[in-house]
């Protein structure tokens, strides 16, 4: 599942894309906004946002400016009312660019390329990983698909494969920072873990699934609530 966001400051096309995402299975929408501010601000809290259906002439700012005083933008689709933006949105490699009014037709074949896009970066994700300081001249390299968990342990952070550990001085923080944030979840102040990896959740304990063992591992309120609201649920 998608999950989308709309700026756009005219009323009739956000209703538009509105029903569009509603009439689409794999699209979610989160929020709709008119006010390019509030979207930035909530952009800021909110990192689990995969896709923006954005408007480029709105006022006291663009969509344009929006795209380059932004850090980490998820894919961006523009709908506009004019062509004469598309080449600059071109250059910012924006999924799709729609002129209004928008046909459903249209609309399907831009949210598929950026479903498409998704579904390629989570598999490229699978090779992609971090280096870490094993001595003073070499580095182990570790697949973002093979760590489990990772603990804070004082002043350095140990982190978990399925049978290996890796103790490393850095900050449970800083190490964050540096791993996708849709697939490496802060679940306490001590604790992140793979939710790929996640078998079970339970009370207030995270279970993985490693090989034929389970490891059990706290979670916070603070971080259980968070984490429930960015994970797929489906309820009985």
């Amino acid at each position: 599942m998608m999950k989308c966001i709309i700026i756009d400051d005219d009323k009739v096309s956000r209703l538009v894309i509105e029903k569009y995402i509603q009439k689409t299975e794999f699209l979610s929408l989160e929020v709709s906004f008119e006010n390019p501010f509030d979207a930035i601000n909530y952009l800021v809290e909110k990192n689990e946002i995969d896709l923006i259906f954005l408007d480029i002439e709105m006022p006291e700012m663009n969509g344009v400016e929006l795209i380059e005083n932004s850090d980490n933008l998820p894919q961006v689709i523009i709908v506009s009312a004019k062509d004469k933006y598309a080449v600059q949105a071109i250059e910012y490699d924006v999924t799709a660019y729609l002129l209004k009014p928008v046909s459903y037709a249209k609309f399907f074949k831009a949210v598929t390329k950026a479903n498409e896009r998704i579904t390629s970066e989570k598999e490229n994700d699978k090779t992609k990983g971090i280096f870490i300081k094993s001595n003073s001249s070499s580095f182990i390299r570790l697949l973002y698909d093979d760590i489990y968990w990772i603990e804070a342990l004082e002043n350095y952070v140990v982190i978990n494969t399925e049978d290996e550990k890796h103790t490393i001085h850095f900050t449970m923080k800083a190490l964050l920072n540096k791993l996708p944030s849709d697939k490496f979840k802060r679940i306490h102040r001590s604790f992140i873990v793979n939710i790929d990896k996640v078998n079970m959740i339970e009370d207030n304990m995270v279970i993985l699934k490693i090989g034929s063992k389970k490891k059990s591992i706290p979670i916070a309120k603070s971080y259980k609530d968070k984490l429930l609201k960015e994970i797929n649920i489906v309820s009985k």
